[in-house]
C-alpha cells in the first residue's frame, strides 16, 4: 500500500466523527448562532409573547373599567308659544365619569382566562418544537458539511491516484507491456474520477450554502461533533418517550384544552350577567343671564339576561366543540405520525451503526484487494481493468464509510428528535 493510501485509509476509517483540531468551529457554534439568528424560531418566539397578552387580555374583562365623558352645546329658541321659559340663547355643558366592576359574567371571564394560559402552554410547547427542528437541521447541515468535505478529499485523492495509474500505463504501453486498450481504460478512469470530484464539489458548495442559511456564519474547520447523548435502551421506551414528551404532542394537548374552555366562553354568552356601575355626573346651563348647575352621584347594580340572540351563541358554542373535535383528530394524527418517526429513527440508526461495521469490513477487504491487484499486474497475472475495478471498490468503500457515519449521527438525533429530548449540545 502506497503512503498516499495508508493516510486515506487511516482519516477514513477514524471517519467523520475524529477529524478536526482544537480551533475549529464546534457544532455547538453553529447551533447557538442558529437560535440566536434564525428569524423562523424568532418569528415563532414572538407567537409566545403574543399568546401572553391574550391572557392579560383575559382578565382584563373582569377588572374595573374607568370612563369619563364630557359634552357642551348651544342652542338658540324663538317661539311664540306662552308656555315657553326657554326662549332666545341657551348652553349646556355636562361632565360624567362612570367605573362598572363586573360581578357575575355566566363563567366566560375564568373560562377565557384558563383557554388563554392553555393557549401560552401550546405556544411555548410550539416555541420549543420548532427549537428542536432548527437543532436538527443544523445538526444535518454540520455533519452534511463534513461528510461533502470527506467525499471531496477522497475524490481528490482518487484522481490523483487514477492519473498516476495513466501515467503508469502509457509507460508500459511505450515499453510494449500493455495494449492501447489498457492505456484508454486507465484515461477513461482517470476522467471518471475528474467528474466524480466535480459532483462532489458541487454538492459542497450546497452543503456550504444550507449552513450559513441556517447559522449565518461562514464554515470553517468544523471540530468533530461531541458524542451521542444517551439513547433510549428500546422502541418501547423510545415510542413512550416520544408519545408523553414530544413537543408537537404536549402542543396539541394544550390546543385540545384551549378548545374546551372555548365551549365554556361560547356558552356563557348566553347566561346572565351583573355588573356594579358608578356614576358621578355634573351639569351646567346658561340661560340669558341664569345660571343651573346640578351634580349627581349613583351606584347600581345591573343585570342582563339574554333571551334571544338570533341563534348566535348556539352557532358559536356549536363551532367552539367543532374546534375541539378538530384538536382531538390532530392528537390522534400525531399519535401516528410520532410512532413511525421514532420506528423510523430507531431501525434507522440501527442499520447505520451495522452499515459501518460492515464498510469498515469491506475497505480492509478492498485495501488488500488492491494491493494484490497491483502486484499481480506488475507480473503480468492481472490486467490494467483488474486494478482499475480494484481502485474503484476501494474508494466507493471509503465514500460508503463516510456517508454511514454522518447517517448513525444524524439518525441518532432524529430519534432523540422524535422523542422531544433534542437540546443543544
Amino acid at each position: 500500500m502506497t503512503l498516499k493510501f495508508r493516510i486515506l485509509a487511516g482519516s477514513a476509517l477514524a471517519g467523520l466523527l475524529v477529524t478536526g483540531h482544537a480551533s475549529a468551529e464546534t457544532l455547538e457554534d453553529a447551533v447557538s448562532s442558529a437560535i440566536l439568528s434564525n428569524p423562523q424560531l424568532e418569528s415563532q418566539r414572538v407567537e409566545s409573547d403574543i399568546a401572553r397578552e391574550t391572557l392579560e387580555q383575559a382578565r382584563s374583562g373582569g377588572r374595573t373599567t374607568v370612563t369619563i365623558g364630557g359634552s357642551a352645546g348651544y342652542q338658540y329658541t324663538d317661539t311664540n308659544s306662552p308656555f315657553s321659559v326657554s326662549n332666545g340663547n341657551s348652553g349646556a355643558f355636562s361632565s360624567q365619569v362612570q367605573a362598572t366592576k363586573p360581578i357575575y359574567t355566566g363563567g366566560r371571564i375564568s373560562a377565557g382566562i384558563r383557554q388563554a394560559k392553555a393557549g401560552i402552554s401550546a405556544a411555548d410547547a410550539q416555541y420549543d418544537a420548532a427549537q428542536q427542528d432548527l437543532i436538527l437541521q443544523v445538526i444535518t447541515a454540520y455533519m452534511d458539511v463534513r461528510r461533502d468535505r470527506e467525499t471531496v478529499s477522497i475524490r481528490e485523492n482518487n484522481v490523483e491516484v487514477s492519473a498516476e495509474q495513466l501515467r503508469a500505463a502509457e509507460d508500459r504501453f511505450e515499453v510494449g507491456v500493455v495494449t492501447r486498450t489498457d492505456v484508454s481504460l486507465a484515461r477513461a478512469n482517470f476522467e471518471g474520477t475528474r467528474a466524480s470530484l466535480a459532483g462532489a464539489e458541487s454538492a459542497l458548495e450546497t452543503s456550504l450554502a444550507n449552513y450559513s442559511f441556517l447559522t449565518g456564519l461562514t464554515p470553517g474547520d468544523l471540530a468533530p461533533p461531541p458524542p451521542v447523548p444517551p439513547l433510549p435502551q428500546s422502541l418501547e421506551e423510545a415510542t413512550r418517550l416520544g408519545l408523553a414528551a414530544n413537543p408537537d404532542m404536549i402542543a396539541a394537548r394544550h390546543s385540545e384544552r384551549a378548545a374546551m374552555e372555548a365551549i365554556e366562553a361560547a356558552k356563557a354568552q348566553g347566561r346572565p350577567s351583573v355588573n356594579l356601575v358608578g356614576t358621578a355626573q355634573t351639569q351646567y346651563s346658561t340661560f340669558e343671564s341664569r345660571n343651573v348647575q346640578q351634580s349627581s352621584v349613583s351606584g347600581v347594580v345591573q343585570g342582563s339576561i339574554p333571551i334571544v340572540t338570533g341563534g348566535l351563541v348556539k352557532s358559536q358554542t356549536k363551532a367552539a366543540r367543532l374546534r375541539r373535535d378538530q384538536a382531538r383528530r390532530q392528537i390522534d394524527a400525531l399519535d401516528r405520525s410520532i410512532r413511525a418517526q421514532v420506528a423510523s429513527a430507531w431501525y434507522g440508526y440501527d442499520a447505520t451503526l451495522r452499515a459501518i461495521e460492515a464498510s469498515k469490513r469491506q475497505v480492509d477487504a478492498a485495501e488488500i484487494a488492491y494491493d494484490g491487484a497491483k502486484e499481480e499486474l506488475s507480473v503480468g497475472v492481472r490486467t490494467t481493468l483488474d486494478v482499475l475495478n480494484q481502485e474503484q471498490q476501494l474508494f466507493e468503500a471509503r465514500l460508503a464509510l463516510v456517508q454511514a457515519e454522518r447517517d448513525a449521527y444524524v439518525a441518532a438525533h432524529q430519534l432523540l428528535r422524535a422523542t422531544g429530548q433534542l437540546t443543544q449540545p
